[in-house]
């Protein structure tokens, strides 16, 4: 019996590993084990850990001593000291991580340090502020890549990793998109109290390095908002530093019928809302990556998902600085910018890695790593 550990820490990195999760959770000769952390333990962005634990999965392993600090190597230490734990209870053949988060790094020290195999979901790609650092160091300390495309893949060959270790199996939060197991417009509205027949998604994170305007930058991107008299769905920040001056913007808002605050959304929901949105709008990867799947156009604001993309690829994406006229332009055009791709996975993700995954050869892979030069 393998044994495969999953670690989670936030809503959106759930949602983007969900599907293999349930796809190993039904498997004969596997076993799925789940650690819970992070910002899935806050009560202020909505006890996500709950979701969880309704999708049916039979070992979770929720990390009750987490408490959020805007001191993000403290939190990382925290991380690493409870997942530590949880491998040393559960031993597991394979622990498997997701994307940028500080919570990913925690994932991938803990499996290297105790020589146990640790995959690692969507490396080899880039994005602004520290999380490209964080993305790049998981890499490193990663035995199996599983990315979603060939540019992602040649990358991490840029970074010394071995070709025969880097599968291209596409984001598998595209097989939830496409899937015909999403709610209907109906049951969204009615869950979250939406009432507007037309409405644009706001999600604006802080970014790490930029603090100092992060006051300024908010409330500037709400003065757009307002201004263009849309209304507005807005799911509260990640977890980052800085959260705390977007949730006070937030605030002064509460009363504006123009706009309508979740705290989080669960993911199926929120494809669905996606789905039939005007526009997204922020800086989440939201506005990157499913934006593009269902041709939904989005106003990328800012430096966050800085050479994330280009808009040559991804031609449903219109980037802006932090300029109210800029935004506001937009916009106004966003209409000209709804077209689909399938540049990041084509919705068989869950397939891929349990084809991996029967094979024997998968489990030879080495746990000592081997860097890889470039010719010049």
């Amino acid at each position: 019996m393998r044994k495969i550990a999953f670690l989670t820490a936030t809503r959106a990195e759930y949602g983007k590993m969900k599907s293999i999760m349930q796809c190993i959770e039904n498997m004969q000769g596997f076993s799925l084990c789940i650690f819970v952390t992070g910002m899935h333990m806050l009560p202020q962005f909505g006890d996500t850990y709950d979701e969880i634990r309704k999708d049916g999965y039979r070992n979770i392993t929720l990390d009750h001593e987490y408490v959020y600090s805007p001191n993000m190597a403290l939190s990382l230490a925290h991380v690493v000291t409870a997942f530590s734990r949880f491998v040393s209870d559960h031993k597991p053949d394979m622990i498997v991580v997701h994307g940028d988060r500080l919570d990913a790094l925690a994932g991938a020290i803990v499996g290297s340090f105790n020589n146990i195999l640790v995959a690692h979901i969507e490396g080899g790609e880039l994005s602004g502020t520290i999380d490209e650092s964080i993305r790049h160091a998981v890499s490193k300390l990663s035995h199996i890549h599983l990315v979603a495309n060939e540019e992602a893949k040649n990358r991490l060959m840029q970074l010394g990793e071995q070709s025969k270790q880097v599968f291209v199996i596409g984001s598998p939060d595209i097989d939830i998109m496409l899937s015909d197991t999403l709610p209907d417009l109906s049951q969204v509205r009615k869950r979250y109290d939406i009432t507007a027949d037309r409405y644009a998604v706001l999600v604006y994170h802080p970014v790490f390095t930029e603090l100092d305007d992060l006051a300024g930058n908010i409330a500037l991107v709400l003065q757009a908002l307002k201004q263009s008299g849309d209304r507005h769905i807005v799911i509260m920040p990640n977890n980052d530093p800085g959260n705390e001056v977007i949730l006070a913007a937030y605030a002064q808002l509460a009363d504006d019928p123009h706009f309508r605050f979740l705290q989080s959304m669960r993911f199926e929901h929120f494809l669905t809302l996606l789905r039939h949105a005007e526009y997204i709008i922020g800086n989440s990867s939201a506005g990157i990556r499913e934006a593009c799947v269902y041709g939904v156009s989005a106003i990328d604001i800012g430096s966050r998902q800085q050479n994330r993309y280009s808009v040559q690829t991804l031609k449903n994406i219109i980037h802006t600085e932090h300029d109210q006229a800029q935004i506001g332009q937009a916009i106004a055009s966003h209409a000209n910018y709804q077209q689909s791709c399938t540049y990041f996975g084509d919705g068989n993700s869950a397939q891929r890695f349990v084809g991996l995954i029967k094979s024997g050869a998968f489990w030879d892979i080495k746990k000592q790593k081997t860097f890889v030069d470039l010719e010049f």
